[in-house]
């Protein structure tokens, strides 16, 4: 089994499409944020990039409440694709590997939305999203 589990926030609003057959598809990108200390003591990031995919019901669930900076849970598999990009020679194939997601939970409130008020307190925790890359 090749399981992945990413926590993270996604990079833009998705957009939805369709196959052929009719079947929904979404796209998209979620980052994720490693903090480390250097040699000198210094604190460092690392944002890293995911790209996932969701078909079906998960896919326009995705589209209308994952919007950008949504934090989110996925759970998935990953799956590596090949492609011809237009204009390209047809011997010239391009690969993009994905998390095929199985399990989404959306974890904190979009963007632009204030977390519900907690022990009668109405403020936002400071700095809860200020590290993030967007």
């Amino acid at each position: 089994m090749n399981k992945h589990i990413i926590c993270g926030h996604v990079g833009k609003d998705i957009e939805l499409r369709y196959t052929q057959s009719g079947t929904s598809v979404a796209n998209f990108s979620v980052a994720t944020n490693e903090h480390y200390k250097d040699k000198d003591g210094e604190s460092k990031e690392i944002v890293s990039w995911h790209n996932c995919v969701a078909y079906g019901q998960q896919a326009e669930l995705l589209s209308k409440f994952a919007t950008k900076g949504r934090q989110v849970l996925i759970t998935g598999s990953p799956r590596t694709r090949t492609y011809i990009k237009e204009g390209d020679r047809p011997d010239d194939k391009r690969y993009i590997t994905e998390v095929r997601v199985n399990e989404v939970e959306l974890l904190g409130p979009s963007k632009g939305e204030q977390p519900p008020a907690q022990n009668g307190n109405d403020s936002a925790e400071d700095g809860a999203h200020s590290e993030q890359p967007f």
